[in-house]
């Protein structure tokens, strides 16, 4: 208790405005947390003991971990908040922000080559969800291919490479697939044509090729595979088709890699996600998935409901979401066209570049990529030393950097990396200063010779 305890009306706004903020009702007691309190307390004050536990978080423009937007521009952050109550769903009620998640969708399809063969998509609140689509859509193609024809439908199986995001693993154990993960390295740490094939089989419903590899940022040979498939199902084999996980590499490669052969120019690939809170630039959570035509879709997956005012279809695992990432991309679409686009981007790639040559300069580590798909790039310790990479990590955390360790896929997981992730907004000064900072943790290490935590790592080479 307070040595002089004051107990004003909490209702009493006029008193409480004399009264010095920390010594208000509310933050001179115990703040209830796990329980409803009997009673509320003043606005201001519940927004400053929220805000001031917020302070805790790690400063997320220095977070190097997550590949999500963290910086937007004012305007885009002010149309975001005049969208906060509006639900993506309710598109009788909302027809101009439907319209614009429309605009949206034709817009991808033009950037990835699908203009006059009836592409059909959605918003989504990522690219998880997104991958759930495609992948659904997959297992119902499949099966109605099969089911006519008399042959079994009770074994289906997803191949791809290890190195897949988690959602995908979720996607196969939540809607009864078989996840397919063909192992990778030693020499590269993505799937391969020839590895894919070897995978397929009557059973399998698709190959997913990831452009941009979450453990190191790398492009998948998304032609390559495709060519093999060709290869595969004139043989007299399977014909399956490709999903191509784009979720970060979907809007950067149409910007800075456009000789590469990814998206719907290549005939297999039937449906393509990407994260729009990714290197789309908005704040989370928003994805997209686009299908190459209405057929890749099946009419299935689609509900129709009316109790919204007017008969909509839809196509989505979640319901109710708000429109205003719908509406942030659009402003960057807007806002930035292609060329904008392409700066920011080139930009982020260039400081990517320029940090992980850095990086290998200081002695005692290599680089497992270089920043030459999306702005990301990995590096490992090259010496047996007494820390490890997670010891960086934690003591780059006293600077306030966010920088992950964590082993690779299977096949290569005695390797341990630390990973950099350059977003819109990291800037070549800020590059610098962590640059600076990981000099001086590696002294600190060097000299204390602190506990080696984490897996054991391996020094045999790799070769990305």
């Amino acid at each position: 208790m307070p040595l002089h305890p004051h107990t004003p009306d909490a209702d009493n706004y006029d008193e409480l405005s004399f009264r010095p903020q920390f010594s208000q009702h509310g933050e001179v007691g115990e703040v209830p947390r796990l329980r409803l309190a009997d009673k509320g307390m003043p606005p201001r004050i519940a927004f400053q003991i929220i805000h001031d536990e917020l302070m805790l978080d790690g400063n997320a423009r220095l977070n190097l971990a997550t590949f999500v937007t963290t910086w937007m521009e004012p305007e885009a952050e002010l149309l975001m908040a005049e969208c906060a109550s509006k639900n993506m769903i309710d598109k009788d009620e909302y027809p101009q922000t439907a319209e614009i998640e429309r605009r949206c969708v034709n817009i991808l399809a033009r950037l990835w080559h699908a203009e006059g063969s009836g592409a059909t998509g959605c918003s989504t609140t990522g690219s998880s969800e997104a991958c759930m689509l495609g992948g659904l859509a997959l297992k119902w193609r499949w099966r109605q291919r099969r089911a006519p024809a008399g042959l079994p439908v009770d074994r289906p199986n997803l191949v791809m490479g290890a190195n897949v995001q988690v959602c995908w693993e979720k996607f196969c154990r939540y809607f009864d697939v078989e996840a397919r993960l063909v192992p990778v390295g030693p020499e590269t740490a993505h799937l391969t044509a020839e590895n894919a094939v070897k995978a397929c089989d009557d059973d399998t419903i698709g190959v997913v090729a990831v452009l941009g590899s979450t453990y190191d940022g790398a492009y998948e040979p998304v032609a390559e595979i495709a060519a093999a498939l060709d290869a595969l199902a004139a043989a007299g084999g399977p014909d399956v088709p490709m999903h191509v996980d784009g979720a970060s590499g979907g809007l950067v490669a149409p910007f800075l890699d456009k000789r590469l052969r990814w998206d719907f120019r290549v005939p297999r690939v039937q449906s393509i996600n990407v994260s729009g809170h990714k290197f789309g630039l908005v704040y989370p959570g928003v994805g997209w998935i686009l299908w190459r035509d209405a057929k890749a879709l099946p009419d299935d997956l689609v509900f129709k409901v009316n109790y919204l005012g007017g008969e909509m279809p839809t196509f989505a695992l979640n319901f109710s979401r708000p429109g205003a990432q719908v509406v942030a991309q659009y402003y960057n679409f807007l806002r930035l066209g292609a060329d904008g686009y392409g700066e920011v981007q080139a930009a982020c790639r260039d400081t990517a570049q320029w940090l992980a040559g850095e990086i290998e300069r200081l002695g005692p580590f290599s680089l497992v990529s270089r920043a030459e798909g999306i702005p990301v790039f990995a590096f490992r310790l090259t010496d047996t030393l007494p820390y490890s990479v997670y010891d960086i990590s934690e003591s780059l955390r006293s600077f306030g950097w966010l920088v992950p360790a964590y082993s690779l896929p299977p096949a290569l997981d005695d390797v341990s990396v630390l990973r950099v992730v350059v977003r819109n907004g990291f800037s070549r000064d800020l590059a610098r200063m962590l640059l600076e900072d990981l000099q001086t943790v590696l002294k600190r290490l060097a000299t204390s010779a602190g506990p080696n935590r984490g897996p054991t790592e391996n020094k045999a080479s790799f070769h990305h």
